[in-house]
């Protein structure tokens, strides 16, 4: 690609592959349009300036790494770069909400909502994990502020100003999500910005954008209810709208990521052997296209490749957890509103602390922190004594036993999630582990916090990372499959256990002494006091991550009739309002053969 570029006469600012002169214009120079696009992706609500480890430094690409990120500094930065320009947007590229930090994720993300609002962005691409929740959600809370349940307990919490949460000031966007019974997008496919001439004539500006196609059915955005259309279609279809509309320059905001081949030395402005889903994709798209914005790989490049017909058009993507704005300008033809290509530049810029933060953005961050605070120390629940992930010797812990429970009571709160049983890995053979923390019963650090009590922040981190518990139909012999899955040979000839933690209505015995794939007979499994019969479908409670196969339990392949139901945290956290007090079960739902 880079021998390419130099071919071509591309010129290269700073260490970005950039458009050079390679025609010459055919508006008058003074006519000249000028258009600055300024983004942020996959920002997941880091209000606070985010560790290394978080993504808080970042290469340069000459040896050396970079301090980034941080709401305020954001602002600060942003109003740099758009100082007195006369036409100038900001937007965001996906997954602007949905984030770990406890200060957003315990207040339905409704913090983010309010930086992103003062930000001034304008609009942004729906990423995967903005269907966390559920697209009406997205819709009806997010952008337009509806409440649910009690007001300032369970949502539309008072902000930074005093005021109840009343939504986005911008608009999400995806052309390919649609709701699967209707077929239709389930927020608008693009948007149009209209930018004047010095003559006073209004051009528009298309931004179509569309949704990594694995959202629906990933873990945390497992969403049944809705489809995935084919991004390189849905693109063709709404460019060819955006032309019938009038509208020439069209730029695609996609949630679809790329990474350079070494992302961790590359700078933020490389363009080196890199590669994805976006680069294919870009192939695909229609010349029409005169820049891609893209995310949801939380990596850093800034690339000029040449379109379907050889005209060279930026693919780029700004990192993640606010590291890095993209800048890119567009020159428009004022008689025809094309983009001058020849004329487009695009950079990113890292996010320096380096700058005073914006107070306005820090008083918003320091006021949900202190609420944060509070919040974690809200207390829950009792208990009488502790809950550990201390396996005894069949794998089984009174932590992973009590959240196979809340699963369990998540799953029946509702006719369609009725399930027979509930499964939860307590030590996976892969990926993350939603038995993340002990309950102890004794006194914490925390200042809260007594011996007995459950705090809500306790809950928070004990139990789950934003997963869905899904209920799921399998054959009883899909079942026994999947118990068998606990024992996995490893390359070196070893064998990983992997144990599975079971329902209060269930039990089985497993012979260790057996082949791995052989251990477990379906007459040693009891589900509400009944042997396992191979041939009946049973209703599996399971967080997303577990059924989808991400923790190394395959078997799950082939479930049916998928419902979901709530997620892991806000679940435990109503599981323990209604309980009030939980005790220890005794580890007798799992033994082993002598």
């Amino acid at each position: 690609m880079r021998n390419f570029l130099r071919r071509i006469g591309v010129i290269a600012t700073g260490t970005a592959l950039l458009g050079g002169a390679l025609s010459v214009s055919p508006a008058a120079a003074d006519d000249i349009v000028d258009v600055q696009l300024l983004s942020i992706t996959d920002f997941h609500g880091y209000l606070q300036p985010p560790t290394a480890g978080q993504g808080g430094s970042i290469p340069t690409g000459r040896g050396t790494s970079v301090t980034v990120g941080g709401a305020a500094y954001i602002a600060t930065h942003l109003q740099r770069l758009r100082g007195d320009h006369p036409r100038s947007v900001t937007f965001a590229t996906g997954d602007s909400f949905a984030g770990w930090p406890f200060e957003v994720d315990a207040f339905q993300d409704e913090p983010t909502i309010e930086v992103l609002n003062k930000l001034g962005v304008r609009f942004s691409a729906m990423g995967n994990h903005e269907l966390d929740v559920s697209a009406d959600f997205l819709v009806q809370h997010m952008e337009e502020g509806r409440c649910f349940g009690k007001v300032d307990v369970d949502s539309c919490f008072t902000d930074s100003t005093g005021r109840r949460f009343h939504g986005a000031d911008f608009d999400f966007q995806s052309g390919n999500i649609v709701d699967a019974r209707t077929g239709r997008p389930v927020v608008d496919p693009y948007r149009i910005e209209w930018f004047r001439s010095a003559g006073g004539k209004r051009i528009p500006v298309g931004f179509i954008s569309t949704t990594v196609e694995g959202s629906v059915t990933n873990s945390t955005s497992f969403q049944p209810q809705l489809r995935a259309l084919d991004q390189a279609r849905t693109i063709q279809r709404y460019t060819k709208e955006l032309k019938r509309r009038g509208v020439e320059a069209i730029v695609l905001n996609v949630h679809e990521g790329g990474s350079p081949t070494d992302p961790a030395t590359a700078g933020y402005n490389a363009c080196d052997s890199v590669f994805g889903p976006v680069f294919e994709l870009a192939k695909k798209v229609p010349a029409e296209i005169d820049a891609i914005v893209t995310g949801d790989w939380h990596w850093r490049f800034n690339c000029m490749v040449p379109d379907p017909a050889g005209v060279p058009r930026p693919i780029v993507e700004a990192g993640n957890h606010g590291a890095v704005i993209n800048e890119i300008n567009l020159s428009l033809d004022p008689r025809t509103g094309d983009v001058l290509r020849d004329r487009t530049r695009s950079v990113n810029h890292a996010v320096t602390r380096d700058v005073a933060p914006d107070s306005a953005v820090q008083k918003i961050v320091d006021y949900w922190v202190a609420r944060g605070a509070r919040r974690f120390a809200e207390p829950l629940a009792r208990q009488t004594g502790s809950f550990t992930r201390t396996p005894n010797a069949a794998g089984e812990s009174t932590a992973a036993d009590l959240y196979a429970d809340v699963q369990y009571w998540n799953a029946n709160r509702t006719r369609a999630g009725q399930a027979d049983l509930a499964l939860i890995s307590a030590r996976p053979a892969k990926g993350s582990n939603a038995v993340r923390g002990d309950l102890p019963f004794g006194k914490g650090s925390h200042p809260a916090d007594a011996d007995g009590r459950i705090l809500f922040g306790e809950s928070w981190n004990a139990y789950g990372y934003g997963n869905p518990v899904l209920t799921v139909g399998v054959r009883g012999r899909q079942l026994d499959a999947i118990l068998e899955q606990q024992w996995q040979k490893q390359a070196d000839g070893s064998v990983k256990f992997a144990p599975l933690a079971v329902s209060r209505n269930v039990s089985y015995s497993y012979d260790a002494a057996r082949p791995v794939g052989d251990r477990v007979s379906p007459r040693d499994v009891v589900i509400n006091g009944r042997p396992l019969d191979p041939a009946r479908t049973y209703r599996v409670a399971a967080l997303a991550y577990t059924v989808v196969g991400a923790d190394g339990y395959g078997a799950f392949a082939g479930y049916t009739e998928p419902v979901r139901n709530g997620a892991d945290h806000e679940s435990f956290v109503e599981y323990l309002k209604t309980h009030k007090t939980i005790s220890p079960a005794p580890l007798n739902r799992i033994r082993v053969k002598s």
